[in-house]
């Protein structure tokens, strides 16, 4: 959709019954999952588990996700999207509903696995059938409101999670409650009334189709960082109790707040100004955040560092979903979406993974050194993709 439009006639309705739902149905599946991510790691560490073994358990489910996610781009386009993003919540519920009765970190990893699997077709549709009910003209503004949803279960899931976790509550009784959250979103999104699927072209040469390429360079940006969500969501809460620093649970209390302040004004400025306003910025704020966390002296930097990531993530990651669906053709939604998740899930994977390794034989500190690398490596990035764009509007003039 050509900009120049956007300004043209009355605005457009965003907020249906349907989007209402999908709006509803994500915050509840969100909220689900959000408690479980800095409960995890102490859940592994109860059944025995090292940094190592958080590291993988945690990584573990975003690969599996990341290994779903064009299967679920494609049965998107022809199965529909409600029958993905039904069977996605219900494999969701089973698996985290499973984990208090498991008595050891190889069942966890495996049921992990399964969550993965679900996770990963859940909000691959979500995030599509989101997409399908925003008009064209609002949908950097929609995916913003889209994503606030997600967000208002970020500002209550992880400190809900944790003090529900560091009470009498027990582990199992705590997954059941996560998993009728997600029984909830469940029956929600069943009220929801999805688009038909359209007739797909039919190929001469049938090859495994994987990404979507127009949706590429986003994609890579959102993968270098996320993987500093992989360091925080599974060793922050480890990190400060090593430290002696109180305060984990109004982190990511504050994070969530400056995460949905950004939701107010980032998708309008996307519309309006394109993918250079909202990233650069962005980026910034996250890669201070990172060197404040490596630093991490007392609680008013692990607060400041909170302001700071959740400002920069909730600016860079709506325009980066809203970019990487931007020039996808209408029956390509699905799989760009895909793509562009699949790599979001591959940063927290690879992240958990590689700082589980990095806290195992250095410190915690260098976990967040390391992620800051990993920022700025997505900026050195974004101006090469600049500069492409750039030296080809030359050369074609």
């Amino acid at each position: 959709m050509d900009k120049q439009m956007i300004n043209e006639g009355p605005k457009e309705k965003i907020w249906t019954k349907d989007f209402v739902l999908i709006v509803f149905a994500n915050f509840f599946i969100f909220l689900g999952f959000q408690m479980t991510l800095p409960t995890i790691p102490l859940f592994v560490e109860q059944l025995g588990g090292n940094d190592q073994l958080i590291g993988v358990v945690v990584g573990i489910f975003t690969f599996s996700a990341l290994l779903l996610r064009p299967i679920a781009g494609h049965a998107l386009e022809t199965k529909g999207r409600g029958f993905v993003y039904l069977i996605g919540l219900a494999i969701f519920v089973l698996s985290v509903g499973s984990f208090g009765f498991l008595t050891s970190i190889a069942l966890l990893f495996a049921m992990r696995v399964v969550q993965g699997v679900g996770w990963g077709f859940s909000t691959t549709a979500s995030g599509t059938i989101a997409t399908d009910l925003i008009p064209p003209s609002r949908r950097g503004e929609g995916m913003g409101y889209y994503g606030l949803s997600g967000n208002l279960a970020l500002a209550f899931g992880p400190a809900l999670g944790l003090a529900l976790t560091n009470g009498s509550l027990s582990f199992q009784f705590f997954f059941l409650i996560c998993a009728g959250l997600g029984l909830i979103a469940f029956l929600l999104s069943s009220r929801i009334s999805y688009k038909k699927v359209e007739p797909q072209p039919k190929k001469t040469n049938a090859k495994l189709d994987l990404y979507e390429k127009s949706a590429l360079r986003p994609s890579m940006l959102m993968f270098f960082l996320t993987v500093t969500f992989g360091g925080i969501a599974s060793f922050l809460p480890l990190y400060t109790a090593k430290e002696h620093i109180g305060g984990i649970q109004w982190y990511f209390l504050l994070y969530a707040i400056a995460l949905m302040v950004t939701r107010t004004f980032a998708g309008q400025l996307y519309d309006r100004k394109g993918h250079q306003a909202v990233y650069i910025p962005g980026t910034m704020l996250i890669l201070a955040a990172m060197l404040l966390l490596a630093w991490l002296p007392n609680s008013a930097i692990l607060y400041t560092a909170a302001c700071l990531y959740g400002l920069g993530f909730g600016t860079v990651q709506p325009a980066l979903q809203a970019w990487s669906i931007e020039k996808a053709p209408l029956n390509r939604r699905g799989m760009a979406n895909a793509t562009f998740f699949s790599f979001f899930d591959l940063g927290i994977g690879t992240g958990a993974i590689v700082f589980g390794q990095i806290g195992y034989l250095f410190s915690y500190s260098s976990i967040y050194l390391a992620a800051a690398i990993s920022v700025f490596i997505s900026m050195l990035l974004y101006f090469f993709f600049l500069y492409k764009d750039r030296l080809s509007v030359t050369q074609e003039g």
